[in-house]
């Protein structure tokens, strides 16, 4: 039998806690090439965030042109956050059978996409977090990027829908 503290209900504690994330070890087709194929999905998602932005600078009558770099982080903000928050997934990850899932094993919501594209910005803006991120996602068991590790997201090979 469970022995619960003092004051404590069976809802707010429990000594066994079970982890809703696919173990690596004894699940690790979950897990099976997703950095290779999360790598691939980010170069296809770079070339269709370059895409967005090149069709958007005609629409400013070409002064998007002087701040360029600054146009494509922000579309690239949105088209992460709006993307995670929609499917779990960029296009590109989706296209790769790649998916994100918070420390519940769930779809990411806006505030954990978010954070986690916040996190992504943050990190690839600087040397020494990208190849932290990078070092991470090699060693780690599940292949988890910095921010990841910090937010507790994993990427997983996407369930078959058929």
């Amino acid at each position: 039998m469970t022995q619960f503290p003092p004051n404590a209900s069976p809802n707010s504690w429990t000594t066994d806690r079970v982890d809703p994330l696919p173990d690596p070890v004894t699940h690790a087709e979950f897990y099976d090439g997703v950095p290779f194929r999360r790598g691939l999905a980010w170069i296809f998602d770079m070339v269709l965030i370059a895409l967005i932005t090149a069709i958007i600078v005609p629409f400013t009558a070409f002064t998007a042109l002087f701040f360029l770099p600054f146009l494509f982080l922000c579309v690239g903000f949105c088209y992460r956050t709006v993307s995670l928050t929609r499917s779990s997934a960029t296009p590109g990850m989706r296209l790769m059978a790649v998916e994100l899932r918070n420390r519940d094993g769930r779809p990411l919501e806006f505030g954990e996409a978010f954070l986690h594209t916040l996190g992504y910005t943050i990190s690839i803006g600087m040397v020494v977090p990208q190849v932290i991120s990078v070092a991470l996602m090699m060693v780690t068991a599940r292949g988890q990027g910095l921010t990841d590790y910090v937010l507790g997201t994993v990427a997983l090979n996407r369930a078959s829908r058929y």
